[in-house]
């Protein structure tokens, strides 16, 4: 299957990794059969003959029409997503062949999300442009924003064709499934489903849109468990999505993507499900992208413009009368018709009447998407925490069901380490009161990643031994202001580095320091370039609300509470999951 743009990275350009930090990278598209510059000349290899040619230096092949009575044709550019640019490049050279015509459009293969980065960058130099979903036109305002530029004017002629989104399995595997593949079933977890990173796929999310279509409103932790679930592991690719899938999971593909893999490595089919409750839909709108005033008279500019114009509309036409090529790269037509007949896809789309519209709607596209990118980003971050376990003697109370307050805890922490990801970096304490001399808080692991096999199964032992070391009263704030010391210690600027203490109590150490104290010495402590924000987490009725309150205050985290001790799983997955809304989280 394989996602592939043609080689034009420009020298100096960011990586995709420093772009995603800046929405996407600026990247570049050939036009009129010029390399682009942009911070150095694009070398490009063209495959019809070989010829190397940079900036113009050695021309490019004349096209068939140009030879055939057409010496002057009129020359396009058209940058489309590489689902989409074989069928366009089929239409270029029906058009280039017909002396009638006389037009020569080139057709360059280009990810999506690369080229809106290019267009928000101001560096891109095409004629038109055939995104795989009208999501990237819309993204453009918030693109152009990152690097400090307007957004394009850009003209969107509506759908050439459309693409459901699937949930993907290898043909050896589709009997281990452990149920009908739907979007409920994700949301549910009881189907594991590997997402391709949202911020370069737009299969990836009309997905999360999917999930969120299928989620009760009213009940936000539905969507919010779905993605740390989805977030846990975030291939960069559907290639690399389904060489680490598992027997009995699926992959989130659009329809074309698994058509187009099928074609590549017949001995590796894919099988499309399409999920029971419905689906969305990529769109791949037809985008004119009007020209630069450029240089000449006025008459010679105007003239130009017409002349580009009419061949973009011309293509246009072309493309859309001619469906063969696009059902043969596993794309339907706008309406959803159309008969693919590439194995391990459905011939006829199955669920004509069940797509869920309202997650593709016009007027979603923008604040909608971006607010899932937004609320998938707050989700998915990478974490430094230091999780600081209340083992006052307290602890031991009953909270009902024959079970006390510490059991609930071990079940509560199960649940939330389960939901964390191989990158999360995890370290934990345990406090009451004089534990290791006169200090109230005893290191049991230190903060170290979960991918590391040996450090979770010793985690999830301390976790185990908690009820063999409840006693003592609760040293809250000596503990706290010595949490947030020792995660600075190790800051890593590229991960959120934070304090999550649970307690059941209050401050009850006469012989450290007092809130007032606290307050003022974790104030002083506070650095802009090194926050350490304290997520603080009470369960049952003795907690001291207003002070876990005041210390997430002023160390920018947030405070939750359980007052029942048997919410305290709910609250933990608020604690994980409201992280965009400190300090105001309610």
């Amino acid at each position: 299957m394989g996602r592939h743009s043609d080689p034009v990275p420009e020298p100096g350009t960011r990586s995709r990794r420093e772009a995603r930090r800046a929405e996407r990278r600026s990247a570049g598209t050939p036009r009129r059969r010029r390399a682009l510059i942009a911070g150095g000349v694009a070398v490009v290899l063209v495959a019809t003959g070989g010829a190397l040619w940079a900036g113009g230096v050695i021309a490019p092949p004349a096209s068939p029409a140009a030879a055939e009575g057409c010496p002057e044709p009129r020359a396009i550019v058209v940058v489309a997503d590489p689902s989409i640019a074989d069928a366009a490049r089929q239409t270029a050279e029906r058009l280039g062949a017909d002396s009638g015509a006389c037009l020569a459009a080139e057709v360059v293969a280009q990810d999506s999300a690369d080229t809106a980065a290019a267009l928000a960058a101001g560096s891109f130099t095409g004629d038109a442009w055939i995104p795989d979903s009208s999501v990237w036109v819309a993204r453009l305002g918030a693109l152009a924003q990152s690097f400090g530029r307007q957004a394009p004017v850009l003209d969107s002629q509506g759908s050439v064709a459309v693409s459901p989104v699937v949930l993907a399995t290898p043909s050896a595997a589709v009997d281990a499934l452990p149920v009908e593949p739907s979007w409920a079933a994700v949301r549910d977890r009881t189907l594991t489903a590997l997402l391709p990173d949202p911020e370069a796929s737009a299969a990836s999310l009309a997905a999360l849109s999917a999930v969120q279509a299928v989620s009760a409103p009213e009940e936000p932790r539905q969507l919010a468990a779905a993605m740390l679930a989805l977030g846990r592991v975030i291939p960069a690719s559907a290639d690399a999505a389904i060489s680490s899938a598992a027997a009995g999971s699926v992959v989130v593909m659009s329809e074309s993507e698994v058509a187009r893999h099928n074609r590549d490595r017949p001995a590796q089919l894919l099988i499309a499900k399409y999920p029971a409750d419905g689906t969305v839909v990529l769109d791949y709108p037809f985008v004119r992208v009007p020209a630069a005033a450029g240089s000449g008279s006025a008459d010679a500019i105007a003239a130009a413009h017409a002349d580009t114009a009419t061949g973009i509309a011309d293509f246009e036409a072309a493309l859309r009368a001619e469906s063969a090529p696009l059902l043969h790269a596993g794309l339907r037509r706008p309406d959803g018709s159309g008969t693919i007949t590439t194995s391990g896809v459905s011939a006829e789309l199955p669920f004509p009447d069940t797509v869920l519209e309202t997650a593709l709607a016009a007027d979603s596209l923008g604040t909608g998407q971006l607010e899932l990118l937004r609320q998938w980003g707050v989700m998915t971050l990478r974490s430094r925490m230091l999780a600081v376990i209340d083992v006052s003697g307290s602890m031991a109370d009953p909270a009902g069901d024959g079970l006390r307050r510490i059991d609930l805890f071990q079940r509560a922490a199960g649940g939330a380490l389960a939901q964390f990801s191989g990158e999360v970096q995890l370290g934990v304490w345990v406090f009451s009161t004089a534990r290791d001399g006169e200090r109230d808080w005893e290191e049991l692991a230190p903060i170290a990643p979960l991918a590391d096999e040996g450090h979770t199964a010793h985690v999830m032992g301390v976790v185990a031994s908690l009820p063999d070391r409840l006693g003592g009263a609760t040293g809250l704030y000596d503990t706290t202001l010595a949490a947030v010391d020792r995660v600075r210690e190790g800051y890593d600027p590229k991960k959120m580095n934070s304090v999550l203490l649970i307690t059941d109590g209050r401050n009850e150490d006469e012989n450290g320091l007092g809130l007032d104290q606290l307050l003022t010495q974790l104030a002083e402590r506070q650095d802009p370039e090194r926050p350490v924000p304290v997520i603080m987490v009470g369960f049952g009725p003795d907690t001291d609300l207003e002070a876990m309150q005041r210390i997430a205050e002023v160390t920018g985290g947030a405070a939750y509470s359980a007052t029942k001790p048997e919410d305290l799983g709910i609250v933990l997955v608020d604690a994980l999951s409201q992280r965009a809304c400190r300090p105001d989280c309610g």
